[in-house]
């Protein structure tokens, strides 16, 4: 069976508190993109794993392994299983990727073995994967609460162009929540976004993440990618998740063709997608 692994950006990232458990509650809107990894997964006599991106490791870190070893276990599936991965959106990116995959292998399994789930189901066994797990299952607009487990849907009045730009190196989600500085980092007006997306406003001034300013202690070319963007004349940019991509929305498309080109000049990965409504 195949399924398709949509990617995302947060429009907006709010991390306002930390947890006795470690974890951080966070408020965000997250958008599905027209970017997409591509899983098939069939039962075989042997488990094996294939993809386009031979750096990729099918190991016990490795979020469809870890997707499918919970789903054999916990609904006694015995079969072996051979996987296809074909690659496209950058690991470390910050565009959900790794979790796409995750969300893609329970919606195989699902239809593969007459699964049955409800939301609750799905959600509490996405967020054993990761936080942004659930979103990806559902792949609909929406602002995403606590730990990654409230999701609820925006009704976009338009979908947005959208200009991936990524640098060479990526960013370690660990390491850039671990540098987090409360207090100095930035706590976007996450339901003035909102609103501004339910009415189709303009979005200018209302994008903010609060792990860029760590990631960008990490990986400078972040700051520089921004500044420089800027300098172009963007109004709309934002490192999506804790990076390393920054994406630019909801400007001229004729202009946002110039800054890609710009971009692109300077070895850095560019790609055009569109966010997704349904």
């Amino acid at each position: 069976m195949k399924e398709r692994a949509y990617g995302k950006i947060n429009l907006s990232l709010d991390v306002f508190h930390i947890r006795e458990d470690g974890y951080h509650d966070l408020r965000s809107i997250m958008l599905p993109i027209d970017f997409y990894d591509e899983l098939e997964i069939r039962i075989a006599e042997r488990d094996s794993c294939h993809c386009n991106r031979s750096f990729l490791r099918f190991d016990e870190h490795n979020s469809i392994v870890k997707m499918k070893d919970l789903l054999k276990d916990r609904y006694g599936i015995e079969d072996h299983h051979e996987i296809r991965l074909n690659k496209q959106i950058p690991t470390q990116a910050g565009l959900g990727g790794g979790t796409a995959d995750a969300a893609a292998t329970l919606k195989i399994f699902e239809k593969m073995y007459d699964l049955h789930l409800d939301r609750e189901e799905i959600i509490e066994l996405c967020l054993k994967v990761g936080a942004d797990v659930p979103f990806n299952y559902f792949n609909v607009p929406a602002l995403v609460t606590g730990i990654g487990d409230g999701i609820e849907e925006i009704e976009m009045k338009k979908d947005y162009d959208v200009l991936l730009i990524k640098p060479r190196r990526g960013v370690s989600t660990a390491e850039a929540y671990r540098r987090l500085d409360m207090e100095k980092c930035d706590h976007p007006d996450i339901d003035r976004l909102k609103e501004a997306l339910e009415k189709g406003e303009d979005l200018t001034g209302l994008l903010g993440n609060s792990l860029e300013q760590s990631a960008a202690l990490l990986n400078h070319q972040i700051g520089v990618i921004k500044r420089s963007l800027k300098e172009l004349g963007a109004k709309n940019v934002l490192m999506s998740g804790s990076g390393s991509t920054l994406f630019c929305i909801g400007e001229e498309k004729q202009k946002m063709k110039e800054y890609a080109e710009a971009m692109r000049s300077r070895g850095y990965y560019v790609r055009f997608t569109k966010t997704l409504n349904r």
